[in-house]
């Protein structure tokens, strides 16, 4: 135990972890791995072959490739620390480590419900208004972009982080849950925690409703303009590169918004532990092959990089 600021405060907690049955945790360790590796080896080649390869030099590459680095940064805040809790079998984490994993998943996962935003709203500049599409999606537009969607997510995770800091945790130290994040850490608190609810529950209505709306419409638009579409080819082309962004906001909102958009008193820590291992592992693997396996230019990129890679190592 710690003074500080004459609140009395546990000075590490403990994890509860994922998995029972302590005989299969070097199974688990190793599936874990497996999976961890292929999420950041998958998101690091993305972003090799988006800057490497000219032709993927366009607004919604960028983006992709600002989701791969957001991909790899929310996989690494939380696996690593799972990882050496099932290996060394030593599950406490320090009172400001745990604050660090906390901003910087919270900082990944409202990063990203911002940037699908954006990725859906550049699909619709260029589905439904072609022809100012080059002009409006500059590289210096696709930045602001960018920097705004970070900012975002930045300012979202400094808030939830310092209103956490004022509040008391006397006991028990015990998180129900694999990582550090809001709710779970707010169960433990014995002070009251009605400012971080509230907050909290405000940002998931912004960050998440909000832009969940916000693409809904933009793919409202989109449908309609791909209807007026004459040719069977034109219309199969234009869905095509919207395709797989569906799918990969149609698996992160689904989580996402089971998992947080509820009043406080019906959240079950031992359900979202389910659910939130898919949008930190098993998301992240997702997503490189939802991007590649039917974008050619995509498939070339990664030749070229794989080929290139070859040749260094030989």
């Amino acid at each position: 135990m710690k003074l500080n600021l004459n609140n009395t405060r546990v000075s590490e907690f403990i994890m509860e972890g994922l998995f029972g049955f302590p005989h299969l945790h070097g199974l688990f360790f190793g599936v874990i791995l497996c999976l961890f590796m292929a999420a950041v080896q998958g998101n690091s080649l993305i972003i090799l072959a988006i800057v490497f390869h000219p032709p993927l030099h366009k607004p919604m590459y960028f983006f992709i490739a600002n989701l791969a680095v957001l991909d790899i940064f929310c996989t690494s805040s939380v696996l690593p620390k799972m990882m050496q809790y099932l290996i060394l079998g030593k599950k406490s984490i320090s009172f400001n480590d745990c604050l660090a994993q906390l901003f910087s998943f919270t900082f990944s996962a409202a990063t990203e419900l911002v940037l699908l935003s954006t990725m859906a709203f550049d699909r619709y500049m260029a589905i439904c208004h072609p022809l100012h599409y080059v002009t409006i999606m500059t590289k210096r537009m696709c930045i602001i972009l960018a920097v705004c969607t970070w900012a975002l997510g930045a300012i979202n995770s400094f808030v939830h982080t310092l209103l956490m800091l004022p509040l008391d945790f006397c006991g028990p130290n015990l998180i129900q849950h694999f990582f550090c994040e809001i709710q779970s850490l707010l169960a433990l608190s014995c002070s009251s925690t009605y400012l971080n609810q509230v907050m909290a529950f405000m940002a998931n209505i912004f960050l998440a409703m909000l832009n969940f709306f916000l693409i809904t419409m933009s793919y409202g638009f989109i449908i309609r303009s791909i209807l007026k579409i004459q040719s069977s080819e034109g219309k199969q082309r234009a869905f095509s590169t919207c395709s797989s962004h569906l799918v990969v906001v149609g698996l992160y909102y689904s989580t996402i918004i089971y998992t947080y958009i509820r009043p406080p008193s019906s959240y079950s820590l031992e359900n979202d532990k389910m659910v939130a291992i898919l949008y930190t592992l098993v998301t992240p693997v997702l997503n490189p092959l939802i991007y590649s396996l039917r974008n050619k230019e995509v498939k070339v990129a990664f030749r070229k990089v794989l080929a290139v890679c070859k040749r260094n190592s030989s």
